[in-house]
């Protein structure tokens, strides 16, 4: 009785069990076969209507153009970091997101009215040892004429296989006659970490440019070899780090933490793309004082790294908020060695905290993507309690205003003309003094200005742009005449102004003069050199630093420095990035 009692009660249970995961599992299913239906209807419509077009439009159609215009439009509705990649652009994706090394010549290029100039040699590369230099004309390539090539067309006839022989023409300025030159190419590795050394009190700093392949141990071999140097701190550099691979980024957060502790949650609607990342090995540093530097182009696994160290209290973070890439993309291969990279998740710090920024799912009218709204933004916690917030970034512990140059500053920049002093600089001076020491002086600042006078800088202040309103507006009302004298002694106030902006501004551009100059000596590793006296987040992390009590009271949320984190808040605009 009691055998059987128990046998019917239990069969009860199990059918009160079953029963409700046997409803959840066919309701899934059902939705299931509804998705896979929907899928194979939409194919087919889709498939149609590209054979209709194909075989009967009444003009001739590239139909593989056709084809990749209908998937790029296809993904334009996603995000911008899910794309398609065609066979022939395999290459070009695997040099972005995943590997840093090329055969080529080891120079990047820029077209400027249809001229291909030199941008920058890289040191110790096949252009550089040639004397190819910042400023050149790529004149032929192989005998071949560059004139109404594209950047991408140059490009790729530059690069080819390692010890192959390319011959180029170019035309340096100030030199009568172009220059033939035979060079033979080299594998180009563009290391992630661009530059490491120590730089006062003992203080450590690595630069670390983008997370692709070996980044992890680029840094740990750069962190063995200043720990022989008695370091005192480190300061990691993302700034300007658009991100790469993930797990790489999880490498380097393991390099100071401990073993066993999450890094990065990435969460997605797959439940296979649902992984915790957690560090696996022994830590390199676990105690020495570290700072992070970050700006509103470190992004995706620059964050996971700002972020990770920052929510476990491991990294006092110092620069302007970054900027708010917190999705995953994974590639998957298509037919025809074709690929398609996906956004598959969003990852969340330690804290629980996505810094994604943009909704992608929510769009105005316009077809905007909106922001996160600031009513979303919401509170966390680090390790030790400190407050830090989602959707917008990292923000720093330590803001720091960034660097807005002038007006004038900016022209001449944009406009090419510090370039192309530099260029004149460099033909004419065989030699200068060390990145860290050299000066441009007043009398070379003074044939600067003298090599403008030549050269269009003007622009429109935002006074002459209110004027031109406001004479649109006198024109309106037959005030014209009126208004003459006043209009007049008010533009030639502006343009003497304008022209005297050049001396007002002068330790500015003298600054960014001296920059491109030293780089054309000491390239990319002398720029940065060159740069550190003016670095304002590169000096107070130092100040941080050289003060253990400071550090403490940060990483605790006490003393005089506090989180910047408030919703809302923005600091700084937005720039592109990748994971």
């Amino acid at each position: 009785m009691n055998n059987s009692f128990n046998s019917g009660f239990l069969r009860f249970k199990i059918k009160k069990v079953l029963l409700p995961a046997v409803l959840i599992i066919s309701i899934f299913s059902f939705s299931f076969v509804e998705d896979l239906f929907q899928v194979s209807k939409n194919l087919d419509i889709f498939t149609a209507v590209y054979k209709q077009l194909s075989i009967n439009y009444v003009d001739d159609v590239n139909s593989s153009q056709m084809m990749k215009n209908g998937i790029d439009a296809m993904l334009q509705e996603l995000d911008p970091y899910t794309e398609y990649i065609p066979e022939s652009d395999i290459e070009n994706y695997k040099l972005k997101y995943v590997s840093t090394q090329y055969g080529g010549i080891g120079a990047t290029i820029s077209n400027r009215e249809g001229k291909v100039i030199v941008a920058e040699p890289y040191f110790g590369f096949p252009a550089q040892k040639a004397d190819i230099r910042a400023g050149d004309e790529f004149l032929e390539i192989n005998g071949i004429s560059l004139k109404g090539k594209t950047n991408e067309q140059v490009s790729t006839m530059l690069k080819g296989s390692k010890g192959t022989a390319v011959k180029l023409l170019i035309q340096r300025p100030g030199v009568a006659k172009p220059i033939d030159l035979n060079i033979t190419r080299e594998e180009i590795k563009q290391n992630n970490v661009s530059y490491y050394g120590m730089l006062d009190s003992n203080v450590g700093y690595v630069k670390l440019d983008k997370f692709l392949e070996n980044s992890a141990q680029e840094v740990k071999n750069a962190l063995t070899d200043l720990k022989k140097n008695n370091m005192s701190g480190l300061i990691l550099d993302l700034r300007f780090n658009g991100g790469g691979i993930l797990q790489e980024a999880v490498k380097i957060v393991n390099l100071f933490v401990d073993k066993g502790v999450t890094v990065v949650i990435q969460k997605g609607r797959n439940r296979e793309k649902s992984i915790t990342y957690n560090t696996f090995v022994t830590p390199l540093e676990p105690n020495l004082p570290l700072v992070v530097l970050v700006n509103n182009r470190s992004a995706s696994a620059s964050e996971i790294v700002a972020g990770s160290l920052q929510d476990l209290d491991r990294a006092v973070v110092i620069g302007q908020r970054s900027f708010g890439k917190g999705l995953v993309q994974q590639t998957f291969n298509l037919p025809y060695n074709s690929l398609v990279k996906v956004t598959v998740a969003k990852y969340y710090t330690p804290s629980g905290r996505c810094i994604q920024a943009l909704d992608y799912t929510h769009r105005d009218n316009d077809g905007m993507v909106l922001k996160v709204a600031d009513s979303l933004i919401t509170e966390y916690k680090t390790k030790a309690g400190r407050l830090v917030y989602d959707g917008s970034g990292i923000f720093p512990d330590v803001f720091i205003k960034p660097i807005k140059y002038s007006q004038i500053t900016q022209t001449l920049a944009s406009r090419h003309h510090i370039f192309d002093y530099a260029t004149q600089y460099r033909n004419l001076k065989p030699s200068i003094s060390e990145p860290k020491t050299f000066r441009l002086s007043d009398a070379e600042y003074n044939d600067f200005i003298a090599f403008l006078s030549k050269r269009d800088y003007n622009y429109s202040t935002n006074i002459e742009r209110l004027m031109n309103e406001l004479r649109e507006e006198a024109a309106k009302e037959n005030k014209i005449a009126d208004l003459k004298l006043e209009f007049e002694a008010l533009k030639l106030k502006v343009s003497q102004g304008k022209r005297n902006e050049l001396l007002l501004f002068k330790d500015e551009i003298k600054r960014v003069l001296e920059s491109e100059i030293v780089g054309r000596y000491y390239f990319e590793k002398g720029r940065l050199e060159q740069n550190f006296k003016y670095d304002h987040e590169l000096n107070e992390a130092q100040k941080v630093l050289s003060d253990q009590s400071v550090l403490a009271s940060i990483l605790n949320g006490e003393g005089t420095y506090k989180s910047i984190g408030k919703p809302g808040e923005d600091y700084s605009a937005s720039a592109g990035g990748k994971l």
